[in-house]
């Protein structure tokens, strides 16, 4: 298969990955019973990857507008998984922190993605998984998301 043709396919492939309704699905999944649901969790999986910062800060790594974003925060606070606190660097500005139990959702929405990845996987050889993986891996630190 041509490269070209090869970038096409994949495009397409991560075209319907990313698509809004499909992580909305997958998001739903993940979070069923939990303290969270579909929408507060692109900000409550980010603010875990990126530690404490701004609504502004995390709206930028989730993609959202900051109005979106703290909307959504205060939704989380108010189910106790974030806390704001006063930004040291600056008194004006706020800075939004996981709690003890936001970083224990976050370790079971994980978990169930891993085991949600894991089963769609039991199927392939595991030589496949391991290539898919390392592929993966690769084409994310190299590829055009770099």
């Amino acid at each position: 298969m041509e490269n070209h043709q090869l970038g096409t396919e994949i495009a397409d492939a991560l075209g319907l990955l990313l698509r809004r309704s499909t992580r909305a699905r997958l998001y739903g999944r993940l979070t069923d019973g939990l303290p969270v649901d579909e929408f507060g969790y692109p900000v409550l999986s980010a603010l875990a990857r990126a530690g404490a910062c701004s609504a502004a800060e995390l709206a930028g790594e989730v993609g959202l507008d900051r109005t979106v974003v703290t909307r959504r925060a205060t939704h989380l606070e108010t189910a106790g998984l974030l806390r704001r606190e006063p930004d040291p660097a600056d008194r004006r500005a706020t800075l939004l922190l996981l709690t003890d139990e936001g970083t224990a959702v976050v370790a079971e929405l994980r978990r169930r993605l891993a085991t949600l990845i894991a089963d769609s996987l039991h199927d392939w050889p595991p030589t496949e998984a391991q290539a898919f993986a390392a592929g993966l891996t690769r084409f994310v630190a190299d590829g055009p998301f770099s």
